[in-house]
């Protein structure tokens, strides 16, 4: 367990609220593709498509400096934070109200416009490719599943439970 582990675990116990860790995910589009990276060697989710970029937002960022910085880490291409539009926020948990780790804010953007040919720049991917949203890969991440899923479906929300 890591120490921000054990701080919003912690918090959790004793004061019966939910203690949030922010992610901000990137979807790259190309006309009616997006782009996936398979994750591999991380031990979440590992063989599983998932968003192009994302990550937690660190200590002091905001959540549009943390996507662009996400995307440059991982994809080595350089966005604006004006490029980024937001497709939803999803609050999601993993059931169990005990664990604080897995309450979590997602906030899924989409970009259409960067600098630069994305590739994978870390080593938590072993395949980067564009797939349409009519087709998409099996399998995907679960919870970015269901956001490209409402993507193609054009039935996407502001706020997005899961989980619950």
């Amino acid at each position: 367990m890591t120490e921000s582990e054990s701080y919003t675990e912690a918090y959790a116990a004793s004061h019966g609220r939910f203690a949030v860790i922010p992610a901000a995910y990137v979807v790259l589009r190309r006309g009616d593709e997006v782009l996936l990276q398979l994750r591999r060697g991380t031990g979440y989710f590992d063989e599983h498509w998932a968003c192009g970029a994302a990550g937690h937002v660190e200590q002091g960022e905001s959540l549009l400096a943390a996507a662009a910085r996400e995307t440059r880490e991982e994809l080595g291409v350089e966005l604006d934070e004006s490029a980024l539009t937001v497709l939803t926020v999803m609050h999601r948990t993993g059931g169990d109200p005990h664990r604080a780790i897995e309450e979590r804010i997602d906030v899924f953007f989409s970009a259409t416009a960067w600098r630069g040919e994305p590739s994978l720049m870390e080593d938590k991917a072993v395949e980067l490719r564009w797939f349409p949203l009519d087709a998409l890969p099996d399998p995907v991440v679960p919870h970015e599943l269901a956001i490209l899923e409402a993507l193609r479906d054009g039935a996407l929300s502001p706020i997005t439970p899961y989980g619950f």
